[in-house]
């Protein structure tokens, strides 16, 4: 490791180019006079697996655009240590996720707001839904055009999927078209981030855009090694890129916008969090947090698997040179099985008559998998069916090692620890079978190969979702927003107790959202954007003594 570097005043540093960083690099940068420095660990986005749709089963292991990580064994699931991928790459987890837009219940902003996080109720943050959006059946009183995020429907409705869906209908689950609308229960086909069958991810949506502003910088392969505190303030943040320690001052705010793993760990390799477990880690406590890491949340997925008889699946099309064919379709057009994501049509239900809004939700694809091998398609034809409960009550925690910030941290979501979410997961495997069973899907199904007909009772059921159950890679929690001394930030995002320092990412949710954590993610970020600015606005005319803020783009 060569010697240390600085590399110039800032305005505003962002610490990681994710859903989140590369909202606040566009919003933030739009105002000339503000200069803004994201950081981000992992490098470019432009790599055909980033940009196929169906690259996602390319990038989901790959260490080029994923940080690999792997949760603590946990006994809700047999002991087993569950893969837990993160985004590495230019965009974050939007560049590797399967593209779904799901926004969730009003109810689930509401209950934010309900517990001291003015601001955050369903109709403060639909126009930021809104501003990001641009979708592509038009707006409405729900969405918006316009916005960076470009949002399509699906480009081709396979015979298996109306089958589904119409046998959902005969199940009681009514069609619904918009569940990103007035009401979001029903079954449909799922909203996704994808146009002209690429990826939109939030890099390109946001970042590409204005890679070229001379006030934004966007440093890859920069890992953070921790945020720089002096007197009670948020300083600048030292890094490494390339085995050469660099260091930058932020004159406004140092920006943590890592994600649900890497926010609490960053703070913790800092001297941010619980001052006893800092210490024993050897780490000088620089402000006792307790929150920190804390409350983790994940949404935890079982599937329920079908061959398939009458109708060729996505397993075919993947084999020998079907899959050229379908490459040279995706060049050419945009289209075929290379512009699908990994769920085609979803369903979100309530496990129990007397509950008064979905708890469960379902994704459905005319494929199938082979067991513990991440995206590869079988053989023969199939159809899987995986459900979660949406709002788990486990929690769990992120926790550091060492002082070393190359030690990834414990990972530890707890899945299935709470009663509750055993009930569900349960609850769910027999919706499933409900769903597949359907007189619609008849001429389509044929035997049911998971979890298998052996497998009847509560407990069977409960022991094949400890035994076969995975993430669904919707961290969140960790820096909790909340009124109460265990949150680690405000409803205005920054970190209890210090000065110049946020979070922005989907460690702040309180509680989960009855949905994939993308959409609200880029929400977090478009209405943290403008309480930042709303506060530079307030703040209009001082500078921090030493600062350059309002004269042109440091030098390197």
């Amino acid at each position: 490791m060569s010697g240390a570097s600085t590399s110039g005043d800032w305005d505003y540093i962002v610490v990681g180019a994710g859903s989140a960083g590369c909202v606040l690099a566009n919003r933030l940068s739009e105002d000339p006079r503000v200069r803004v420095l994201v950081l981000e660990a992992g490098g470019s986005d432009a790599h055909p697996y980033v940009r196929a749709p169906v690259g996602f089963l390319k990038t989901f292991q790959d260490p080029r655009f994923n940080w690999c990580y792997t949760t603590e064994p946990g006994p809700g699931v047999d002991g087993r240590a569950i893969f837990f991928p993160r985004g590495k790459v230019l965009g974050g987890s939007s560049s590797i996720n399967g593209h779904l837009y799901v926004r969730g219940q009003a109810r689930d902003f509401d209950t934010w707001a309900q517990m001291g996080n003015r601001g955050w109720s369903y109709d403060d943050v639909l126009p930021y839904f809104r501003r990001a959006e641009d979708r592509s059946t038009g707006a409405d009183d729900f969405h918006g055009t316009g916005g960076p995020l470009h949002v399509s429907d699906i480009h081709e409705r396979h015979p298996v999927c109306e089958a589904f869906i119409a046998g959902a209908e005969e199940a009681g689950v009514p069609r619904n078209p918009d569940y990103n609308g007035a009401v979001q229960e029903g079954v449909g086909y799922y909203q996704r981030t994808i146009r002209n069958g690429r990826r939109h991810s939030a890099a390109t949506g946001f970042l590409h855009p204005v890679r070229g502003r001379r006030n934004l910088r966007v440093e890859t392969d920069a890992h953070v090694l921790r945020v720089v505190l002096e007197d009670g303030r948020a300083a600048g943040v030292t890094w490494r890129r390339h085995g050469r320690v660099e260091h930058a001052t932020a004159a406004a705010e140092v920006i943590l916008a890592a994600g649900a793993v890497n926010s609490p760990h960053l703070l913790q390799l800092s001297g941010i969090g619980p001052a006893a477990r800092l210490r024993d880690l050897g780490i000088p406590v620089a402000h006792d947090l307790p929150g920190v890491g804390e409350g983790l949340q994940d949404h935890y997925a079982v599937r329920v698997v079908h061959r398939v008889i009458g109708s060729a699946t996505l397993n075919e099309r993947a084999q020998g040179l079907r899959l050229w064919w379908e490459v040279a379709r995706w060049l050419a057009t945009g289209g075929g099985l290379l512009a699908f994501s990994p769920a085609h049509v979803g369903a979100f239900a309530r496990s129990r008559p007397e509950l008064e809004l979905p708890d469960l939700q379902f994704v459905f694809t005319p494929a199938s998998y082979t067991d513990g091998v991440v995206g590869q398609l079988q053989r023969e034809p199939g159809m899987t069916l995986g459900v979660w409960q949406m709002r788990p009550e486990s929690r769990g925690h992120v926790r550091a090692r060492s002082a070393d910030p190359d030690q990834p941290p414990a990972i530890q979501p707890n899945y299935l620890a709470d009663e509750t979410d055993r009930r569900a997961i349960v609850d769910g495997l027999r919706w499933g079978r409900r769903l597949l069973a359907s007189p619609a899907l008849e001429p389509y199904r044929g035997p049911e190969t998971l979890p298998g007909p052996a497998a009847r009772s509560d407990d069977e059921l409960l022991a094949y979702a400890r035994a076969k159950g995975a993430t669904v890679y919707h961290a969140i929690g960790t820096c909790r927003m909340g009124a109460d001394p265990d949150a680690v930030v405000g409803p205005d995002l920054r970190v209890r107790g210090l000065e110049g320092l946020r979070v922005v990412d989907a460690s702040v949710m309180p509680t989960m959202v009855s949905a994939n954590t993308n959409a609200a993610t880029l929400m977090i970020a478009e209405k943290a954007a403008d309480m930042i600015r709303e506060a530079r606005r307030g703040t209009a005319g001082r500078r921090v003594e030493g600062s350059t803020a309002a004269t042109g783009v440091p030098a390197s």
